[in-house]
């Protein structure tokens, strides 16, 4: 068993409680100070050198147990299952951090992480097409597993900041007896309470939607927005075999400019087709535009909406 204080960007210092086979990651202290990779308005991950051995030095492979103690004792406190980048992870906490400090809120949302990063990419795209299959039914045993830890560590909430993990969401939820947001509804929601005006004369409002096969697949971010009115722009298959897939080509090779441009065309080619902004669900594609390139008011990152809806029903629920 080890347990040690951590101090980190993302609050005054955090707390790290585990076994080789276990490991759990929760803020007991509020954000006084600025964060150190928040460029403005967005995170830009594309330019951080020190945290992906960072995270892979305390993100361990988790292994739960009903006999680990509360981690958390307030009301409010937000469980956050980990996704399948862990990088990734810890810009949500970056976020979940920036929004709830803002107007004044030196206490923050209480919050507890748990991440796996044994759970690779090519497990996830597999069972998300379908998860009637075993690796489906593998991956959401895990997840599920890893909610009911969170449960059993205080949390009052469950977040998942991963998009392709939200093809099992039905899965992960079964017999969830806590608010457990669902990313796209949150997304969905707020784009609603904007009051976008059609575009085009005779159409509804439209939403551009770029995200990667797996996520499209899925349809979870089509449904929840043709729920809220909205119709749902995409790139159709010519555009996904030459630029959005190329784009992510272009990030393993460390070509971030020309992931950039390639995710400039992707843009622009959705909103010429009359949409109001579009969504970007995808961690590859997440912050990869600077802050000040002139798309970026025109895009929406789903997490921040999922981060924003957290501390919101935090706020709410102390």
């Amino acid at each position: 068993m080890f347990n040690f204080i951590m101090k980190t960007s993302m609050s005054k210092y955090m707390q790290v409680t585990g076994t080789p086979h276990h490991l759990v990651l929760y803020s007991f202290s509020a954000l006084n100070y600025p964060l150190k990779f928040v460029n403005n308005k967005h995170i830009n991950k594309h330019n951080i050198k020190s945290l992906p051995s960072l995270s892979s030095s305390l993100m361990l492979s988790a292994r739960l147990d009903s006999a680990s103690c509360c981690a958390l004792r307030q009301n409010n406190g937000v469980g956050i299952i980990g996704g399948v980048s862990v990088l990734s992870t810890l810009i949500f906490l970056e976020k979940l951090v920036l929004w709830s400090s803002r107007n004044g809120n030196n206490n923050g949302v209480p919050f507890i992480v748990c991440s796996d990063p044994t759970l690779r990419q090519e497990a996830y795209t597999s069972s998300c097409y379908s998860n009637t299959g075993l690796d489906g039914f593998l991956v959401s045993e895990n997840l599920r597993s890893k909610r009911v830890f969170l449960e059993q560590g205080g949390a009052r909430c469950i977040v998942m900041p991963c998009h392709v993990s939200h093809a099992l969401y039905g899965e992960i939820t079964l017999g969830c007896g806590l608010p457990f947001l669902h990313v796209a509804q949150c997304v969905a929601m707020e784009l609603k309470e904007v009051g976008f005006r059609p575009l085009e004369a005779g159409c509804g409002v439209k939403v551009g939607l770029i995200a990667s096969e797996a996520t499209l697949m899925a349809g979870f971010y089509q449904q929840e927005l043709h729920n809220q009115g909205f119709e749902v722009a995409m790139p159709d298959k010519a555009t996904m075999e030459r630029i959005i897939k190329p784009a992510m080509k272009c990030l393993k090779k460390k070509d971030i400019e020309g992931a950039r441009n390639l995710l400039r065309v992707a843009i622009q080619g959705l909103l010429v087709r009359a949409a109001n902004t579009v969504i970007l669900a995808s961690d590859e594609l997440q912050c990869l535009l600077p802050y000040d390139d002139p798309l970026v008011k025109y895009c929406v990152d789903p997490m921040d909406a999922l981060a924003r809806s957290a501390v919101k029903w935090a706020n709410t629920a102390n």
